[in-house]
């Protein structure tokens, strides 16, 4: 596998980026629609308290899994910690946008 030049890099960063943007999306719509019918039983079903904080949970930990596999330098893998808009690694200096 030969090394990836800059364009790419910022290429796969956008589209890491992107994932995560959604990812982030879809894990809060789900929180809170299990919160909303917890509090509102009368939209749909009634559901357990117990099953619906199963599936808070769930979502949860898909999205903690998700995002260790996804946000990754392109360049080195190391993780990119909590900055959705960063300009570049920290640990290999790679220009990320």
């Amino acid at each position: 596998m030969g090394k990836k030049d800059n364009q790419q890099i910022m290429q796969e960063f956008r589209a890491r980026q992107s994932r995560q943007i959604i990812a982030i999306a879809i894990a809060l719509f789900l929180i809170l629609l299990c919160a909303v019918l917890y509090k509102r039983p009368i939209l749909h079903a009634e559901f357990s308290k117990g099953m619906l904080f199963s599936i808070q949970i769930a979502c949860i930990a898909v999205f903690i899994a998700f995002t260790s596999y996804n946000w990754r330098c392109p360049s080195c893998f190391s993780f990119l910690g909590s900055d959705i808009h960063r300009r570049g690694c920290k640990k290999c200096g790679v220009r990320l946008s």
